[in-house]
Parts: C-alpha cells; sequence; structure tokens
C-alpha cells in the first residue's frame, strides 16, 4: 500500500522546524520531485544541504534528500527557508519595576 507524499514532505518541515534551521521556521517556496514511492512500513530518512544564505536576512535556500531504508531516492528537491526571530522586549531591572510600581500606587 502506498502512503501519501505528504508523509514524506512531512518529515522535511519537522526537520526545518525542529532541526534545521530551528523553532520559528517556516517554508517560503518549495519544489519536491517524488522518483520514487514511499510505502507503509518504509523507515524513510531526510538529509537538508545548505545551498545558499541572504546576507542580511534570515532567508537561506536548502536542497533536500529522502531515501528509504533501502537507499531508494523517494523525494528531491528545494525550499527557500525564513526562520522568524521572536520579538523580545528588554526585562526592566528590579528598581525600575519598584519605581513603576510606586507610581502607580501615587
Amino acid at each position: 500500500m502506498l502512503a501519501q507524499g505528504g508523509i514524506a514532505t512531512g518529515i522535511l518541515h519537522a526537520l526545518v522546524a525542529m532541526d534545521m534551521p530551528g523553532p520559528g521556521t517556516v517554508f517560503m517556496e518549495q519544489h519536491w520531485k517524488f522518483p520514487a514511492p514511499v510505502f507503509i512500513g518504509d523507515t524513510i530518512t531526510a538529509t537538508a544541504t545548505v545551498k545558499w544564505v541572504h546576507d542580511s536576512k534570515p532567508i537561506a535556500t536548502l536542497d533536500f534528500v529522502v531515501v528509504n531504508q533501502d537507499a531508494v531516492e523517494v523525494l528531491n528537491g528545494e525550499a527557500t527557508i525564513f526562520r522568524a526571530q521572536p520579538q523580545t522586549q528588554p526585562q526592566a531591572q528590579p528598581e525600575q519595576q519598584s519605581e513603576a510600581s510606586q507610581r502607580r500606587e501615587q
């Protein structure tokens, strides 16, 4: 029985969002080819290679290859990714916090 193509691409989403480059990363563009089927029960392994990195933005292009347990290529392609950087606000120092609290109490 064949597995849906989303199974093979799902491992790529997990790879990008969890490991390379990590949390906050999303696909901006993707191009996949499926040269061989994935069957229920197959073990698949994804490999990503950094092809290009933007000089001033958190954008990169990655090449991907997914193979099954017999080293048969079941997916190949490339994707452009964007890694969102979380917005952090500076923490107020304890003195600043108490001054702000005192102003509100007055």
